[in-house]
């Protein structure tokens, strides 16, 4: 089956934050949603529940909870018990829950920076302070420097917060590199959130997706994964994700944090996200290599721009550019005058960068390559 993601969709006169942020002369390529139709699958599961034509409460998701359940089986090898699944509302709110559920006011947590923002405003959010594990540029890779913060570390770190695959660095982390992330926290007897929602968005050959929890027996006793098809599958408006927790004195302090405060997930989130592991991943064999084609031409255009560059992501559609050499106060504000809605790095940690969403047609990624040409060529 062919799917046509150069199909132009018009979202700017739609619930579209994304389009609706800026006036119609700025082409927004922010936050973490792709322009394109979602799986047929998901909008005949959809169709299909509306036609039932009764939304009450929904009982606890037992088809949802076997799909995911043979998912991790077969992708990763990882057998996980239902009774580990948490469902939520959204990947943001396990960031949250996670901070207050295994942290005291007074205890830090440590997460990289650059680091996807609701990392950086969990803790905030919850008064907690934090460490900031800086990436460095390895081999063309974005790769968490935890051994720097050694000297830092007061024994009051209590919870270590991961991205894997890295949001906004794009770096798909080896086996070897999660084992350094699980000997430092076993030094330091670290309690590990995992945030893996970009792991089906694989676009390097040869990258593969190791969840940190499947690395050992004691790996798997300290973590909280989280996972959504919600940016695989373009489905962020239908809040569905989940949280696999196997510790049962870890899930408890979880799901007690939640209760009273964070709700439970609508049945037509759920029905998507049934749909969605269960049957998109023939789209998502598709969407794949469109995605490969926009990062590299971005990539290679990128580069040859005076002032910017780019490293290639491993994984989702989100570039990390790095304008530090361009000589402009506030990249995000000077690509905005050009008539580019970018995200700002300073959200991320990093000032002097912007995270470009290529998860668009070729015709839009197209149109915002010569919008930034022509812009950089006007201080040059």
């Amino acid at each position: 089956m062919a799917f046509n993601f150069d199909e132009g969709i018009d979202r700017r006169h739609s619930d579209s934050s994304k389009w609706n942020k800026y006036s119609d002369e700025v082409l927004p390529m922010w936050v973490a949603d792709m322009d394109f139709r979602s799986p047929p699958c998901i909008l005949d599961a959809l169709h299909q529940r509306v036609e039932h034509g009764v939304f009450g409460y929904g009982a606890r998701p037992k088809e949802l909870i076997e799909v995911v359940i043979k998912r991790m089986a077969n992708l990763y090898q990882w057998q996980i018990k239902p009774e580990w699944i948490v469902i939520l509302p959204g990947v943001v709110a396990g960031l949250n829950l996670s901070v207050r559920a295994f942290t005291a006011p007074d205890e830090s947590t440590i997460a990289p920076t650059p680091i996807y923002p609701p990392f950086r405003k969990s803790s905030a959010f919850a008064q907690r302070p934090q460490h900031s594990a800086p990436l460095r540029l390895e081999n063309g890779r974005w790769i968490m420097d935890l051994p720097s913060l050694e000297s830092q570390l007061t024994g009051k770190e209590k919870l270590l917060m991961l991205c894997n695959p890295q949001n906004p660095g794009g770096t798909v982390y080896t086996r070897e590199e999660l084992h350094h992330h699980l000997a430092f926290a076993q030094r330091h007897d670290l309690i590990v959130c995992s945030d893996e929602i970009h792991c089906d968005l694989l676009l390097e050959p040869g990258a593969k997706h190791i969840p940190f929890a499947t690395l050992s027996a004691d790996a798997e006793s300290r973590s909280i994964t989280l996972l959504s098809p919600s940016k695989t599958f373009n489905i962020a408006g239908l809040g569905a994700s989940l949280a696999i927790i196997p510790d049962p004195i870890l899930r408890k302090q979880f799901s007690t944090t939640r209760e009273g405060i964070v709700p439970s997930v609508d049945v037509l989130a759920l029905t998507a996200a049934t749909a969605a592991w269960r049957d998109g991943d023939t789209w998502l064999q598709e969407l794949l290599p469109y995605l490969r084609r926009n990062r590299d031409r971005l990539v290679s255009a990128v580069n040859t721009i005076p002032g910017l560059t780019m490293t290639s992501p491993q994984a989702t559609y989100l570039g990390w550019v790095d304008a530090t050499a361009l000589p402009v106060e506030n990249p995000t504000l000077f690509f905005q005058k050009a008539g580019l809605g970018f995200s700002p790095g300073a959200d991320f940690g990093e000032a002097k960068f912007v995270r470009i969403n290529f998860g668009c047609t070729s015709a839009n990624l197209d149109e915002a390559i010569q919008r930034i040409e022509t812009a950089v060529q006007t201080i040059s």
